[in-house]
């Protein structure tokens, strides 16, 4: 297995439509390796597990970690910087590499890695908002109408630590509902609005959203990624780790195949291999943040 785990998506074509048979998601238990650990180890050790979207794993660890203690762990100007970057990164590396293909339509593979070069230099605002005028506005306006954009608006999750922290009080139960996207086309053009969230953020030095509650030994963090909400939760006892949660936005999209075949009840195809393609625009809309594979059966 991957060490961030494997997706399987069992589905199939049937009276034009696509039909989704199960979705299987498996992940390592990797936060059981902090338990009896020293827990500025284990916070020290996360993005190390936890590569993709690593800055905002650094950060919401260390949060949740401060919140247990009774600290705060704001965000400094280098952390704020790299956490936008971060989100931008990500961003557009679906933008400009994934979306485009799944609409049928070439990737902007040379105009997004000269924006990888530049974007640490000196004028790396420059080039970011180079890239966005001159290469994903016009790929947007392409993307749109192959995705049937029906003007349902866009929806953006939002950080809830008190009831995470209610929740890892009890140690038990329902953990708290996500919300994701319904509608392809807007978790799309969520995407290319936090482009612009955060080229804008960089340029005004905003802070980056990062929330954090608890106290007693018991600490909650969330914050922001590219892909939604991303929560870490730690237990103390004795100066050591006792628990540890961590929920990322692919454990919530995926853990359950009704995100996905939500998106795609009322979607209908001519042929197998559109069906096959709405698929993937579907999975992309909801993001995954591992490898995974199909499973397609046709009629």
């Amino acid at each position: 297995m991957n060490p961030a785990g494997s997706l399987t998506v069992r589905a199939g074509f049937t009276g034009n439509s696509v039909r989704i048979d199960g979705v299987v998601l498996e992940r390592p238990a990797m936060t059981r390796l902090f338990v009896g650990q020293n827990p500025d180890a284990a916070v020290r050790l996360v993005p190390h597990l936890y590569a993709l979207c690593s800055e905002a794993q650094r950060v919401t660890a260390r949060a949740a970690l401060a919140a247990a203690e009774g600290r705060s762990a704001a965000c400094d100007a280098i952390d704020t910087r790299l956490l936008w970057l971060e989100v931008l990164h990500e961003n557009l590396w679906r933008l400009l590499l994934d979306w485009p293909v799944a609409c049928g339509l070439p990737a902007a593979r040379e105009e997004f890695a000269a924006w990888r070069t530049a974007r640490l230099g000196v004028d790396g605002n420059g080039a970011t908002r180079h890239l966005i005028e001159a290469t994903l506005c016009p790929l947007v306006e392409r993307c749109r109408i192959v995705l049937d954009d029906r003007g349902v608006a866009p929806t953006w999750p939002q950080l809830d630590v008190a009831a995470w922290l209610d929740w890892w009080h009890k140690a038990a139960g329902e953990r708290p509902a996500m919300v994701s996207t319904t509608d392809i086309a807007a978790a799309y053009l969520a995407r290319v609005a936090d482009v612009a969230r955060a080229a804008a953020a960089l340029e005004s030095n905003a802070a980056f959203p990062l929330a954090a509650a608890g106290g007693d030994g018991l600490g909650v963090a969330q914050t922001l990624t590219a892909r939604g909400v991303l929560t870490h939760a730690i237990a103390l006892r004795d100066g050591k780790v006792a628990r540890y949660h961590l929920e990322a936005p692919t454990d919530a999209c995926f853990a359950r195949p009704d995100k996905l075949a939500a998106l795609l009840v009322d979607r209908r195809y001519a042929t197998a291999d559109a069906a096959r393609q709405g698929l993937e625009a579907a999975i992309l809309a909801l993001d995954p943040c591992l490898p995974y594979q199909v499973e397609w059966q046709d009629a």
